[in-house]
This record gives structure tokens, sequence and C-alpha cells, in this order.
């Protein structure tokens, strides 16, 4: 990363979030990588999905560009939903190569094209839909950012496994007995508070 560089800057935290949603699925079963935590289904494997399409779309699509491989999950007629989550049919390996193909295609047009490219964004309102690199670089960096975030809660909720990267939990070094004295503390706190 070149500090000097915006486009630089931008895209290394665009590539360490990439990395964080990838990793947050190693370790786990097949099950455990779609299981659904929250009532809408949030899951591991379908944040890595949903991503695919938003790399596919934000730096293909916008900027004329297209992706070679078709998503069926971004198709007219794909239900309500697609996106966010895998087929029993849908490997985790398939989804995985499938990102990780897509953010290379998204490289080439961030490196191919200045900050000010101009690329128009379909679905986006008309007072913004005419765009550039920069924005899109900027949306994307906040879209995968938002699910990484989302990616953490529910892999903590999976195995209790946490942390910002593998060689950096960004956590406080304490033992499984601590952090459950610790949670019962903010139970506890909470329910002072509610009381009020």
């Amino acid at each position: 990363m070149n500090p000097k560089d915006p486009k630089s800057v931008l895209h290394h935290y665009l590539g360490s979030a990439r990395d964080v949603l990838v990793w947050k699925l190693e370790g786990l079963s097949e099950y455990d990588v779609r299981r659904p935590l929250t009532p809408t289904g949030t899951n591991l494997l379908g944040l890595l999905k949903h991503l695919t399409g938003c790399e596919v779309g934000y730096f293909g699509d916008t900027f004329g560009r297209p992706f070679p491989h078709t998503l069926p999950w971004l198709s007219d007629d794909a239900e309500d939903n697609a996106d966010m989550w895998a087929t029993a049919e849908e490997s985790r390996e398939e989804i995985v190569e499938l990102y990780r193909r897509a953010c290379a295609h998204s490289d080439s047009t961030i490196a191919a094209l200045d900050l000010d490219a101009p690329g128009v964004v379909p679905h986006w309102p008309d007072a913004r839909a005419h765009t550039t690199l920069h924005a899109v670089l900027v949306h994307m960096l906040a879209e995968t950012q938002r699910h990484a975030g989302h990616a953490d809660i529910v892999r903590e909720l999976v195995d209790g496994a946490a942390g910002l990267r593998p060689a950096v939990s960004n956590l406080p070094r304490r033992d499984a007995d601590w952090w459950s004295r610790h949670r019962d503390r903010l139970e506890q706190v909470a329910r002072e508070a509610g009381e009020r």
C-alpha cells in the first residue's frame, strides 16, 4: 500500500476486509457455514455469496467490464434473497473460488481505471447512478466491512471464535471463564439499566 495514493489505500483496506470474510469460514463444517443465526437467516457462506454479486456488479457491470461467469442468483427470475444463502448443491469451495475470481476481476478494473473513471449503477437513484471508480471503491469498502462485521458476530455465535484476523485477535487475552464472567456482568448491567 502506498499511503500517498488514495486508490492504493482504498484497495488495500478492501482487500483486508475480503480476506476476513474468507477466513471466517475456515475450520467450520458445511452445516455451520450455512447455519442461519438471525431471524432473517444471516449465515457465513451467504454473506460471501452476496458479496460475490456485489463485486461483479459494482466493479464489472458499472464500468462496462462484465464478469465472464453467470451468477444465477442475480438473474431477474431468481427468488428473493437468493444471494444470501447457499443451496446444498453449491459447495463452499465453489463459492469461495467464485468470490476470489470476482475479486480478481474487480482488482483488474481497479488497476485499469483512474479514480475519476465514470460508471453507471443502474439500481441506484438517478441523482447518483452516474458515479466514479472512487465512489464505488468507497461504497464496496463500506459494504464489505459491514458484512465482515456480520461475519464476526455470526462466527462467534457458531463456535465462539472471535477476532480481527488470524494473527491479531484485537481482543484482550483472557480465558473462557473470564469471558463468561464478563458477559454475565454485562447482562447484569443491562438488566439494572432496564429496570430504571
